[in-house]
């Protein structure tokens, strides 16, 4: 499951053959529950044990807290690919305990939007300290979008071009970063990126899974052209397609309380699985790694059961007729590509 580098675009950029598979660090940042130092560790290395070799983290993801605790964790491993991204900046303050953001018990520091050149480089070194690493492979541009910033959506990505992408250009110029891209909730702001820049990678949240599928109509084929990697976070939708990553079932989309229309669907995908023996969730792992653009899918793991269960949910076969009796329910985008009697590694 460790990646190895590929050829350069000619702008030098390097590409790699992303893992399938990947780790999503927003659960060790104490997302939605405290998660302990010594449980961030042990799932750090319950995935490194089971051979992950692409880690993500924010400083956004418990201020800080995600990228100190996997940088501890991955002291040493030199071989795995590792993103974070630029875009706030963690001012300290004196909050105490509690929730903030939708972080529980995080560190002392309020995350503050800035896009601007001085921000991203300022941003940049300090991932790096908490790291403790020399590199960064992948370096993407946090939470740009009008679901994030409505009506300052404009003026934001303006300030993001005029300053922090050029910061973002110079470090992948440089050989400090290997890759630059976006990491989003929403693909419209990448089109809209894509007709401004030029961006390796584009790490979407939550908008192309079996929940999901309007990012074929125009975004997915635009990539597959630009030669443009897509690295599917939130494949699961907040948990609105996993079973169980705990003892309580989620019902949630898109980090809400999920509709109605949302609830039955999940249902009628849940009966298609059920009746080929099927886990919905290993379903909704397998699905965004058939379309070409896609290098990998990245599940958010807060402990080693975690861990242990989306390795099971990669390892399951999932059989053809799966995945045209979802097409013939309507449950599929007619141009969404399958992973055909394939089982993943």
């Amino acid at each position: 499951m460790k990646a190895a580098p590929s050829e350069s675009r000619s702008d030098g950029a390097a590409i790699w053959r992303m893992p399938r598979l990947g780790f999503g660090g927003g659960a060790i940042g104490n997302l939605y529950a405290a998660v302990s130092d010594d449980v961030a560790g042990q799932t750090v290395a319950a995935a490194l044990h089971a051979g992950f070799g692409y880690f993500d983290t924010a400083p956004h993801y418990g201020f800080g807290l995600s990228e100190t605790r996997l940088g501890r964790a991955l002291a040493g491993q030199a071989d795995v690919i590792v993103s974070s991204k630029v875009g706030r900046l963690l001012v300290p303050n004196r909050a105490g305990p509690g929730a903030r953001h939708g972080f529980v018990d995080a560190a002392p520091f309020e995350p503050v939007f800035d896009y601007g050149y001085d921000a991203v480089m300022r941003s940049h070194a300090a991932s790096l300290e908490r790291l403790g690493r020399d590199r960064i492979d992948i370096l993407l541009a946090h939470d740009l979008g009008r679901r994030t910033h409505g009506d300052q959506h404009p003026a934001r990505l303006r300030d993001f071009f005029e300053g922090g992408y050029r910061a973002m250009r110079e470090l992948r110029d440089s050989g400090a970063v290997g890759a630059i891209g976006l990491g989003v909730n929403e693909y419209e702001v990448c089109e809209e990126a894509l007709a401004h820049g030029d961006f390796d990678v584009f790490l979407l949240a939550g908008r192309y899974t079996l929940l999901e599928q309007t990012a074929l109509d125009r975004f997915l084929p635009l990539c597959a052209k630009r030669g443009v990697r897509i690295i599917i976070g939130g494949p699961f939708n907040s948990g609105a397609l996993v079973e169980s990553f705990g003892a309580v079932r989620s019902r949630h989309y898109d980090y809400h309380p999920a509709p109605p229309e949302i609830v039955d669907r999940v249902r009628r995908l849940e009966a298609v699985c059920a009746a080929h023996g099927v886990p919905l969730p290993a379903a909704a792992l397998h699905f965004p790694l058939a379309h070409p653009a896609v290098a990998s899918v990245i599940p958010g793991l807060g402990d080693p059961d975690q861990v242990e269960q989306a390795v099971a949910w990669m390892a399951t076969e999932i059989p053809d007729a799966l995945w045209d009796d979802l097409r013939t329910e309507g449950l599929l985008h007619p141009d969404a590509p399958t992973p055909r009697a394939r089982v993943a590694a």
